[in-house]
């Protein structure tokens, strides 16, 4: 289910919700808090009516997701702390990443069991971000080119969803000449037409902006931003010998252009009646 998500994908208004606009503004934001009056104000970009957001805003809270710094203004909860922080992260994406000297890094989940559904979700989806792609053989793999060493890397995987119980492992050969065969888990041509296709959307929208009315521009650079960020957390970060590295650092460079229009939309959003 996860394994497809770095493809780039624009966002469908059609299934944006009240508590997926919540989290997104809040992860997106320059500031580490939000205002419900901003929350319902951007709601109306989706035809959601206040009540629904402050129902939607209720709920986060009561599951952990979110918690009240003061009087109708929010930050991130216990449970989407750790995956906010990485979000808003984005930029330094290319930090996360070191030179591969051809190990790997297996994450074993056999024994872990898959009767809680909800948990075999969370734990897909902390291995799809953190680029791993599962084998035939039913553990995950991913090239050991990360810039975190492997315990850090294992508090990692576990603070965004994955089992205390995850293993972690550093493979340097296998007997059986498995990782010959790793490389092709992940498709360059995918990944490339999906780096191109980012960056034309970018490209496209930023043409369209300033003359768009203040509601459209900020709707058409929520709905670009966050497909373009959703497609670089869930990037596998491939190392040049596997993949376009050169075409994804593209992609990030265009994306801090092009946050900044967001932005300057947002703020004129903001500043209308």
């Amino acid at each position: 289910m996860y394994q497809q998500l770095y493809q780039f994908r624009p966002s469908d208004p059609g299934e944006i919700t009240a508590r997926s606009l919540v989290l997104s503004l809040l992860a997106g934001s320059e500031v580490p808090q939000i205002s419900i009056s901003r929350l319902i104000k951007a709601g109306t970009l989706f035809d959601i009516e206040a009540a629904t957001m402050r129902v939607a805003v209720t709920r986060l809270m009561q599951s952990g997701h979110l918690e009240s710094s003061d009087r109708g203004v929010y930050v991130p909860g216990p449970r989407s702390r750790a995956l906010t922080t990485r979000v808003q992260k984005w930029k330094d994406v290319n930090d996360r990443k070191r030179d591969w000297d051809g190990e790997w890094l297996t994450a074993l989940t056999q024994h872990l069991g898959r009767t809680n559904r909800k948990q075999v979700r969370a734990r897909e989806r902390a291995l799809a971000l953190s680029g791993y792609r599962e084998t035939p053989q039913n553990f995950w793999v991913r090239p050991a080119n990360l810039a975190r060493d492997l315990q850090d890397h294992r508090n990692d995987l576990i603070s965004i969803g994955a089992d205390e119980g995850i293993l972690i492992h550093r493979v340097c050969a296998t007997a059986s000449g498995e990782e010959a065969a790793w490389s092709g888990l992940w498709s360059v041509d995918v990944l490339r037409e999906s780096y191109d296709r980012a960056i034309r959307t970018m490209e496209d929208s930023m043409k369209l902006v300033p003359d768009l009315p203040a509601t459209v521009a900020a709707k058409e650079t929520f709905l670009v931003g966050q497909s373009v960020i959703r497609a670089i957390n869930y990037d596998p970060l491939l190392p040049k010998e596997l993949g376009p590295d050169h075409r994804f650092r593209d992609m990030v460079m265009m994306m801090r252009t092009y946050n900044k229009v967001g932005i300057a939309c947002w703020l004129r959003f903001d500043a209308s009646a």
